[in-house]
């Protein structure tokens, strides 16, 4: 039977935090917009991590119209299906609200920006239709793909980034992280804001 709460009960706060994947759904404004689903599972993170998209914080961008998802189901163990429904806002990375959320110290290599949920309704059902799956471990490719970017973006001075590169943006290296967000993470494929300059400027942390 499916159970409605108006914030996050201490129990499912301890069950969230054993969780290996979560999904996170988005909807655009504008009337052609579209509907985004995205998996995440990174171990013990819940910021935002570099990817080929970036349709969440483009949606996240249009505020007080956007209502972000998560969904936690748990594989292992009695089925329960989690719903989080909120308003999201993005703090990019190098903002002084990112840092206060992830200090240098505690940021996974490739984080671009976090995601403040504000949980305005959050519901649970049985999930009696979801496979038993065995969980058997994260993947690191993304991390140390991350990780090997940002080593160039660690020496040398800025300079102007080469085509296919946005001619204005100063970067360390073609083959740093700030290059591929100036590419690939300015807007979602259907043309919605969303990294800014401030984010590509910043210096990745050691």
């Amino acid at each position: 039977m499916a159970k409605y709460y108006d914030e996050i009960p201490l129990k499912l706060i301890e069950w969230i935090l054993k969780q290996q994947m979560f999904w996170v759904a988005t909807a655009a404004l504008q009337g052609d917009g579209h509907v985004n689903v995205s998996p995440k599972g990174t171990a013990n993170c819940f910021h935002d991590l570099t990817g080929s998209g970036i349709e969440t914080i483009a949606h996240m961008r249009q505020p007080g119209t956007v209502v972000s998802r998560f969904s936690s189901t748990r594989f292992e163990g009695p089925p329960r299906i989690l719903r989080l429904w909120g308003k999201g806002t993005v703090y990019e990375f190098g903002t002084p609200e990112y840092n206060d959320f992830i200090p240098p110290s505690n940021r996974k290599a490739g984080s671009r920006a976090i995601i403040v949920i504000d949980v305005h309704k959050v519901g649970t059902s049985c999930g009696f239709g979801v496979p038993l799956y065995k969980y058997e471990t994260q993947r690191t490719i993304l991390e140390r793909w991350c990780d090997t970017m940002e080593n160039f973006d660690r020496d040398g001075e800025p300079q102007q980034a080469p085509p296919p590169y946005d001619s204005q943006a100063l970067v360390k290296d073609p083959r740093g992280i700030k290059a591929w967000w100036t590419a690939e993470n300015l807007e979602s494929f259907d043309g919605s804001p969303s990294l800014t300059t401030r984010t590509r400027h910043q210096r990745p942390a050691h």
